[in-house]
């Protein structure tokens, strides 16, 4: 169940944000996919889930993790530097990933706080958003604007993409430029989002992929009901696809 994977490069975000790239091999996976880490602590293992980065096509696994005062094993991780090593599972699993979307819908709506962003990241380096996709909207929200992991990437693919992605900040305990200052649900019913993407979320253009915090799920998939988008199911195909972060 377990392999050994060495850290190969780490990049901090600011003091609790911070990308490890891994070497190790989990064979074939779908980019939204996650994998586990572990150690062994006080002779006992811990074990995470954490969402690759990384598009499949990649050399090196990449996560993006947050060290959390209490956490069990995300200050372990935080501590490791290039050549560490740490234990991971031998594959890939999870099914927030783009192949399990309906065939409708021609807009892609991504909604994603703090690491949550993760997987979406992995989804955006592959071809297949943009091959699918008419328009790519990322949602990210976070508390201050030092927590926007990636952001210099993202600003990249806005140029590369410029027709077809739209980027929306939510960063709500600070004001920045270019950002908006309230929670993505809040901004959701307040219409702001919306108006700033100049498209609608409706049922007809829809797929909704929503990661991260517990709540701010709840409350988005509450607003989308009403608005009549239905969650996606195998055996009822709908528009929503979530995954709590968790």
């Amino acid at each position: 169940m377990w392999q050994q994977a060495h850290v190969v490069e780490r990049i901090d975000w600011n003091e609790r944000l911070f990308t490890l790239k891994l070497s190790a091999d989990i064979g074939d996976f779908i980019a939204g996919q996650f994998i586990k880490l572990s150690q062994v602590i006080n002779d006992k293992r811990v074990a995470r889930a954490y969402s690759l980065v990384n598009a499949p096509s990649s050399q090196y696994l990449e996560i993006l993790a947050v060290s959390v005062e209490e956490g069990k094993l995300s200050p372990q991780l935080q501590t490791l530097n290039v050549g560490d090593s740490i234990d991971i599972s031998t594959k890939a699993t999870g099914f927030m990933t783009l192949d399990e979307l309906p065939a409708q819908g021609q807009h892609l709506w991504l909604f994603a706080t703090g690491t949550a962003v993760g997987p979406f990241i992995s989804m955006m380096r592959t071809n297949q958003p943009w091959l699918r996709f008419n328009k790519v909207i990322l949602v990210y929200g976070v508390r201050q604007a030092n927590d926007l992991a990636y952001y210099p990437e993202l600003q990249q693919l806005k140029l590369t993409y410029p027709q077809q992605f739209e980027l929306v900040t939510s960063v709500t305990r600070e004001k920045g430029v270019g950002t908006i200052d309230s929670r993505i649900p809040d901004a959701v019913a307040a219409g702001v989002i919306e108006a700033q993407v100049g498209l609608k979320l409706t049922p007809k253009d829809a797929q909704v992929m929503i990661c991260g915090h517990p709540e701010m799920i709840k409350s988005l998939t509450q607003q989308l009901k009403e608005r009549g988008l239905a969650t996606n199911l195998r055996r009822a195909p709908g528009q929503i696809t979530v995954e709590k972060y968790w």
